[in-house]
C-alpha cells in the first residue's frame, strides 16, 4: 500500500499543506519544532483517527480554527481509494471514498501503518498502559470486530464501576451487579481471545528478526498476561468460565473497593529473553532490540494478514538507535514498504536509503520539495 497524496487543512501548526509521494522513502527534513512530526502525525491520525501523541483531539486543531481536515489518495493492488477524517470540537467523522462510515470502528483499517517513534523505545520498560495501547491500537487495524468488542467492555466497564461505588456506599442492586458482571465477562472473553492470538503471532514473527538482531545470542518470548489461569490454549467458552471465576472470587474485594480489579483494562505484556525478565533485568540494548523487533514484526503480521504492507513512519528515531540496529531496520524494509522519515539531518542514514528517497524541507509549518 502506498500513500500518493497529503492534504492537511488547519491541522496542528499547518493551515493549508498539499503533498505528493512518489518515492518508496521520503525524508521530512528541518530543526525541532518547525512541524515534521506533525505531518506523520497527520498521516498516523488519518489511518487511525487516533494521535500517538495525545488524547486530546482539540490539540490537533490548528490554534483558533473550530476543525482540521486530512485527506490522503492511496494505492492499493486491488486499486486506489481515498479518506477523509474531519476533526472538530464536536467530534469527528470519517469517510472512504467519499462516503461517510456511521463508526469510526469501521472506518479505521481501510489504511494500516506502523509508528516508531523514541517513545516507541519504551514499550518494553513503560506502563502497562502504553502496552495496552499497543495492543489495542495494532489488533484494530486488522480487526474491526475487536474494536467493536472493545468498545462494548469499555461502556459496561463504566456502569459496572460506576454501580460497584454504589455498593462500596452501601446503595445499589447486587442483582444488577451480577447481570453488568456477566456481560462484562462475555465482552472480555472476546477481547481477551483476539489479543492471545495476536501476540502469539507477534511471538511467531518478532522470535527470528529478534533473534537475528541479536546476531544469534538471544531468544525472545513474548506472551500476554491475563486473569487467572486463562491461556491462548483456551477457546472462547473456556475463557469465559474461567473469568467467571476470578470474578466470584473477588466479587466481595471489588465492591469493597469500588472499582472492576480484573480484566482487559488491566493486563499486560511479558518479555523475556533467554529466559530473563527484560523489562526489569534487561539491559537498554536488549529492550531497544525487543522495540525494533517488534515494530518489525508488526509489518509482517499485517502484510500477512491484510495482504498488504502498511506505511512505515519513523519519527526521528533513527537517531535513538546505534548504526547496527538502524543498518538492521532500513535493510528489512528496503524496497518493500513505503517509509516516512522525520530527521533534523540526513547525516548517518545509508547512502542507498538517500538514492531512493525524496527530501523535504520543513520550516515553520511550510514544507517545500528539495
Amino acid at each position: 500500500m502506498d500513500l500518493k497524496q497529503l492534504t492537511l487543512r488547519q491541522f496542528r501548526n499547518y493551515d493549508q499543506a498539499a503533498l505528493s509521494f512518489q518515492q518508496p522513502v521520503n525524508i521530512f527534513l528541518g530543526e525541532n519544532a518547525q512541524g515534521k512530526t506533525n505531518v506523520l502525525e497527520a498521516i498516523y491520525v488519518l489511518a487511525l483517527a487516533k494521535s500517538h501523541r495525545t488524547t486530546k483531539d482539540k490539540e490537533l486543531i490548528r490554534w483558533g480554527e473550530e476543525f482540521a481536515r486530512i485527506e490522503g489518495h492511496f494505492a492499493r493492488r486491488t486499486g486506489p481509494f481515498e479518506l477523509e477524517l474531519i476533526l472538530s470540537l464536536k467530534g469527528k467523522k470519517g469517510k472512504v471514498n467519499g462516503l461517510e462510515q456511521r463508526k469510526l470502528s469501521e472506518y479505521v483499517g481501510a489504511a494500516n501503518v506502523v509508528m516508531f517513534a523514541p517513545e516507541d523505545l519504551g514499550l518494553v520498560k513503560g506502563s502497562p498502559q502504553v502496552r495496552r495501547r499497543f495492543l489495542d491500537m495494532e489488533i484494530g487495524q486488522i480487526s474491526r470486530v475487536y474494536l467493536y468488542h472493545l468498545g462494548l467492555y469499555q461502556k459496561v466497564l463504566v456502569q459496572r464501576n460506576h454501580l460497584l461505588k454504589d455498593l462500596q456506599a452501601r446503595k445499589g442492586s447486587g442483582e444488577m451487579l451480577d447481570i453488568l458482571t456477566d456481560q462484562l465477562v462475555a465482552l472480555a472473553a472476546e477481547v481477551i481471545s483476539r489479543r492471545l492470538a495476536f501476540v502469539k503471532r507477534l511471538q511467531e514473527w518478532a522470535f527470528p528478526i529478534h533473534y537475528d538482531i541479536s546476531r544469534g545470542k538471544e531468544k525472545l518470548e513474548i506472551s500476554y498476561v491475563p486473569p487467572g489461569e486463562v491461556s491462548d490454549e483456551m477457546d472462547l467458552s473456556n475463557i469465559k468460565e474461567e473469568l467467571y471465576q476470578v470474578y466470584k472470587q473477588k466479587r466481595d474485594k471489588e465492591i469493597q473497593r469500588g472499582v472492576t480489579l480484573f480484566g482487559p483494562q488491566r493486563d499486560d505484556l511479558s518479555f523475556r529473553v533467554n529466559g530473563h525478565d527484560i523489562q526489569t533485568y534487561g539491559s537498554q540494548g536488549q529492550q531497544r532490540t525487543t522495540a525494533l523487533a517488534l515494530k518489525l514484526a508488526e509489518i509482517e503480521l499485517i502484510y500477512a494478514e491484510v495482504g498488504e504492507y502498511p506505511l512505515l513512519l519513523l519519527d526521528d528515531v533513527l537517531s535513538e538507535l546505534d548504526d547496527y540496529r538502524q543498518s538492521h531496520l532500513l535493510r528489512s524494509i528496503q524496497d518493500k514498504v513505503q517509509t516516512f522519515v522525520t530527521t533534523t539531518s540526513v547525516e548517518g542514514i545509508d547512502e542507498q536509503t538517500l538514492k531512493q528517497a525524496a527530501v523535504f524541507e520543513v520550516t515553520e509549518g511550510t514544507v517545500e520539495k528539495r
